[in-house]
């Protein structure tokens, strides 16, 4: 073989293995497994070397946990607020306001459930851990929706769901059990924040960062400084972002043809590095000592809570309310289930409702176990033919 022609072989064969890395890299990424990986690596790693996994998860833990999840849970914000614009699955006041009840019967069904199996096995001492079974795991349900129903309203409406409930959990718990110091004055920069933000949407800011980088890290320090939960800081500065409305079917995945789109594309592949490292910081719970705790957890989450979610649209359904746009019962099951899994957001919760110790490990045991919720999600898709199953 002459030189140039090995040279151009060599060239060639790079080209190819290149190729085929970026294609490897899109489809991890295009199928959402940064975070059962993290948790995967974290289980294993937890339940082999403890103490290393604990060192490293606790150097992480706030930066990950508070710093990060900011932009995970801003961008979901972000799909929400286009789901409600003119054209969105969630359009109309009848529409948006579903998912909210649906949220309160998720509540009360998911804690029913709980509370009425840990009573009825004389551990009372447990009642205070019903936030736990209360919890969505906003990230799993995100993640299984946009690979089962991606063109469906299923996706807005958990999402919806599962911002308000969370939220409503980190209100319950705050108060009551404060992990973060209060300092006071966080109204004050709240209000500067939203006020930027809005002077910088008056001027038609288009570019993303400004809003993010200054406006977002004012209403973190405001949250921190109230000891509420700095995770959710860029849900108050979403709705000031460029926002363009999406038909029902580009909902999930608007193409990357604009700056806005690009930036949702960018945005989304940082945050699934960020759901790999989330995973893999909270995801490490060592699986031993289950009990009545455990068991109550996973009744409440994957009974309780679809149970609670469907009656709840049911009963508004009859009183009026709409489902979304491209949303039928089948698809709803489905959905309830996707929002079944409380995982890492229980977790979040779990040192907040009980001190370290036995009655703790019982219920971040079954707070990995709720994430078989994922699984029976996409069990229903397949046996009911929904999604990416109707082929």
């Amino acid at each position: 073989m002459k030189p140039h022609a090995l040279a151009t072989h060599h060239v060639g064969i790079h080209r190819r293995h290149r190729s085929a890395a970026a294609r490897l890299l899109d489809r991890f990424l295009h199928r959402y497994l940064a975070l059962p990986v993290g948790v995967g690596i974290a289980l294993v790693w937890a339940n082999t070397t403890p103490e290393r996994y604990f060192v490293f998860a606790h150097s992480l833990a706030f930066l990950v946990n508070e710093i990060g999840m900011a932009l995970f849970v801003g961008l979901i914000m972000q799909e929400i607020v286009e789901a409600v614009m003119p054209g969105g699955a969630l359009h109309s006041w009848r529409r948006w306001s579903l998912p909210l009840l649906a949220a309160a019967g998720g509540m009360l069904g998911s804690a029913g459930f709980y509370l009425a199996y840990v009573h009825g096995h004389y551990e009372s001492i447990l009642a205070a851990g019903w936030p736990m079974a209360c919890a969505v795991d906003i990230a799993a349900a995100y993640y299984v929706l946009k690979t089962i129903l991606p063109r469906s309203g299923a996706l807005p409406f958990v999402l919806l769901l599962a911002i308000a409930t969370d939220l409503v959990g980190m209100l319950i718990i705050a108060p009551q059990y404060p992990t973060i110091a209060v300092h006071g004055g966080g109204l004050g920069v709240m209000l500067v924040a939203l006020g930027i933000a809005g002077a910088m949407r008056a001027l038609k800011v288009r570019s993303f960062w400004p809003y993010l980088v200054i406006c977002g890290t004012l209403s973190w320090i405001a949250l921190y400084r109230e000891g509420l939960h700095p995770a959710f800081a860029l849900v108050p500065i979403v709705p000031f972002l460029p926002h363009e409305p999406r038909r029902l079917d580009l909902l999930a995945d608007p193409p990357d043809d604009d700056a806005v789109h690009h930036f949702e594309h960018e945005w989304n592949t940082l945050v699934q590095v960020i759901l790999f490292f989330f995973g893999l910081v909270n995801g490490g719970v060592l699986l031993r000592g289950y009990d009545t705790g455990t068991w109550a957890l996973l009744l409440g989450a994957l009974v309780g809570r679809p149970l609670g979610i469907l009656t709840a649209v049911g009963a508004a359904v009859a009183a009026g309310w709409h489902l979304p746009r491209g949303l039928g019962w089948r698809q709803l099951l489905v959905a309830a289930l996707a929002s079944s899994s409380g995982f890492t957001f229980a977790l979040f919760f779990a040192t907040g409702v009980l001190s370290t110790g036995p009655l703790l490990a019982q219920l971040t045991i079954g707070a990995v176990g709720t994430a078989a919720g994922s699984l029976l999600a996409i069990g229903a898709a397949r046996l009911f033919r929904v999604g990416r199953f109707a082929r």
